[in-house]
């Protein structure tokens, strides 16, 4: 019998995990990923960003959390020797229409308690020397690292402290009874007081498993990314980004320096036909009919149909996706990319058409499942670890043998 299960090995996963060994040195913990390795999905094809919360709502756990998990993961970095950097970014308005949202993004950079700072054009040259703006922001508190090597880390301070992680192992079943619960796997039954799902782009599907009936489903996003070329990286210094479109609800095409010295252009944001689709070619017939069944999907749809046909535009062509990367960097061409891998956002709508702006958290008898942690959840994932520990200790029996 385990203490706490969680489900789900990615980079929350693995942190939830670390967080409760810390708090309950005594409680037996278990890890159940169904693949062969850990941090495979969102957290593996993460661009690695260290974000500092400015575009999310004032009060809201993203802002939050963001804030304080870019500083705890710098921390962290730091304590156990990972490769990490605090580079800054830029938000950059091209147009004279973009200068008021630019205007409304640093308020609220402000009322998030960030250090954020107005820039000229001139000062912008000077940071980023290839950049066309009129203006920019320049946010102190962003950075860049590799969340694969901070998922390793998490996963090595779990299993010093007796933490058991089981690979290979999905779930199949859950039953959840007042003297604890049962997991059935591909690699037998496991039993466990608490659960808690961090399942990503199936947590849904989980929680359903679980007995609980949710109004919000994941939606798959694919991100496609390309790279430039090593001789061109010289045109990106650090973090470059556009002003987001307030009628859109992804941030726009942007330029990451990675932490191994690559630079990444993207992404666009297109529906995904499997939820683990990394490729245009994948289809899964279950995840895609789920979609098109579910309506909440076509009541998002409707809201953002032209801003989706320029994604899905941009998807399969690369000079329009060109066009879109030439408004921040001009000097960008077709020759200076090259196709990189994909990634697939995890994204919660709810059944009237709304999209789950924040993480989302439901609490069960014996159980929590996080149904939405999206970016910026590598960011935050120590905080999202430490809000588990506190919503367990406020809805849990907690025996005294483990909270000792």
């Amino acid at each position: 019998m385990y203490d706490f299960s969680i489900i789900g090995g990615g980079v929350v996963g693995l942190s939830t995990a670390m967080a409760i060994t810390n708090r309950f040195p005594n409680a037996k913990v278990l890890l159940l990923e169904k693949e062969s390795q850990l941090a495979m999905h969102q957290t593996g094809h993460n661009s690695g960003v260290i974000h500092s919360g400015i575009y999310y709502k004032p009060g809201s756990f993203k802002a939050r959390f963001a804030r304080q998990g870019s500083q705890s993961m710098i921390e962290f970095c730091k304590q156990y020797g990972i490769e990490h950097e605090n580079c800054g970014k830029v938000i950059v308005a091209t147009k004279q229409e973009e200068l008021p949202l630019l205007d409304q993004l640093f308020q609220r950079g402000l009322q998030n308690q960030l250090d954020v700072k107005k820039i000229s054009k001139e000062e912008l040259k000077e940071i980023e020397p290839h950049v066309n703006g009129l203006a920019a922001i320049k946010v102190a508190a962003a950075g860049i690292v590799n969340y694969r090597q901070v998922s390793e880390k998490f996963a090595d301070i779990i299993r010093e402290k007796g933490g058991d992680i089981r690979l290979n192992t999905k779930v199949e079943s859950i039953s959840e009874l007042n003297d604890g619960i049962t997991i059935e796997s591909n690699k037998g039954t496991f039993r466990s007081q608490f659960l808690i799902n961090c399942a990503g782009l199936h947590s849904d599907r989980v929680t359903n498993m679980a007995g609980y009936k949710t109004d919000v489903k994941i939606i798959p996003f694919r991100g496609e990314y390309y790279k430039l070329v090593p001789e061109k990286r010289y045109l990106v210094k650090n973090l470059i980004y556009p002003v987001p479109n307030p009628k859109f609800p992804f941030l726009g095409v942007h330029y990451t320096r990675m932490i191994g010295g690559e630079v990444e252009a993207g992404p666009n944001a297109v529906l995904s036909f499997k939820r683990e689709g990394y490729k245009k070619t994948d289809f899964s017939l279950k995840d895609f009919t789920e979609v098109m069944r579910y309506p909440g999907f076509w009541k998002l749809a409707s809201k953002f149909l032209g801003e989706g046909i320029e994604e899905m535009h941009r998807s399969f062509s690369k000079a329009k996706f060109v066009a879109s990367l030439q408004e921040l960097i001009p000097e960008i061409e077709a020759k200076d990319l090259i196709a990189a891998p994909a990634g697939v956002r995890a994204q919660a709508l709810r059944d009237d058409g709304q999209l789950v702006d924040d993480f989302h958290m439901i609490p069960g008898k014996s159980s929590i499942h996080i149904c939405n942690a999206p970016s910026p959840a590598a960011t935050a994932s120590l905080e999202i670890g430490k809000e588990i520990v506190k919503q367990i200790e406020k809805q849990s029996y907690i025996h005294e043998s483990i909270s000792s």
